[in-house]
């Protein structure tokens, strides 16, 4: 993952806010608390076909995808990959992440070069200590994310059976 070494400007933080505003995890969030998320945030950039992270590898971060288009991808009892997802624009990848420090549980690959927003694992913490009723808020946005997830898994695993 190439990270952009940009100092945050106050456009930048600008794109970052307006961003968020259009995510659900974040629609409990006055414009003063997305102000100082943005400065836990980065920008990242990885072209078409570039591994955004592997199955096994050490989760850190949660990304949201600005621009592009992810597939998530699982291995297979036959140690194929299989592609189980495709994320655009919008969507979240990683949350997991910061919740519980497992391993990641598939690789994520660009379809085309995509722009992302990450929260650290470590940026979150620091929310979480020092500004705990936006943690709070955060935590409850990734359980109604989680939640939505596991039913669309579910559906999608009775539709199989």
């Amino acid at each position: 993952m190439e990270k952009k070494n940009v100092p945050k400007t106050t456009s930048l933080k600008k794109q970052i806010i307006d961003f968020l505003i259009q995510m659900p995890l974040f629609n409990q969030l006055d414009s003063n608390e997305l102000t100082l998320i943005a400065d836990h945030m980065n920008f990242f950039e990885i072209k078409k076909n570039e591994i955004l992270f592997r199955e096994g590898d050490k989760g850190d971060y949660v990304c949201f995808i600005v621009d592009g288009q992810l597939e998530v991808i699982k291995e297979a009892a036959t140690g194929l990959g299989k592609v189980i997802a495709t994320l655009p624009a919008g969507r979240t990848i990683g949350e997991m992440s910061i919740i519980d420090h497992t391993p990641r549980s598939a690789t994520v690959r660009a379809c085309t070069d995509t722009t992302l927003v990450a929260l650290t694992g470590k940026g979150f913490d620091l929310i979480l200590e020092h500004h705990p009723r936006i943690g709070i808020k955060i935590l409850k946005g990734l359980a109604r994310l989680l939640s939505m997830n596991m039913r669309k898994t579910s559906s999608r695993l009775a539709d199989t059976l």
